[in-house]
């Protein structure tokens, strides 16, 4: 996310609770396109999945994935490649808080706002039958 966050596990919690809102608002949005475009639910909800994972721990990732592949053989290397990170340390934390929030936000908005979740409206013959009994 490459935002000015608090270090270490403050820093790690902060991140998986946006990566949370980005979640939940990447798939409204998603609903949205496939309401539009007549997509099926399971489409809205795999490519809000893909883009929140992006959105949300793709600066990160790609860091920790750089420094996996970096050759830190030298401490000019190594500093310059921890230089641009916000808390190396917890990087990998990060990470995971980032693709485990986004991915419960997207979760968490689908079944808040999904139909198959909502009580059904009971039809106007039951309601007769009910009233009539």
């Amino acid at each position: 996310m490459n935002l000015a966050l608090h270090f270490g596990l403050l820093g790690v919690v902060e991140a998986g609770l946006i990566a949370f809102a980005v979640g939940m608002l990447t798939y409204l949005l998603w609903r949205g396109l496939s309401r539009a475009f007549r997509f099926s639910d399971a489409r809205a909800l795999g490519w809000a999945l893909f883009s929140a994972s992006a959105f949300a721990a793709g600066v990160d990732a790609w860091n920790l994935f750089y420094l996996g592949l970096m050759k830190l053989e030298s401490p000019l290397y190594a500093r310059l490649a921890l230089q641009g990170i916000h808390d190396p340390e917890s990087l990998g934390a990060r990470v995971v808080c980032e693709a485990v929030g986004a991915w419960s936000g997207v979760v968490a908005a689908w079944l808040a706002f999904s139909r198959r979740w909502a009580k059904p409206a009971p039809s106007p013959a039951a309601v007769e039958r009910e009233k009539h009994g």
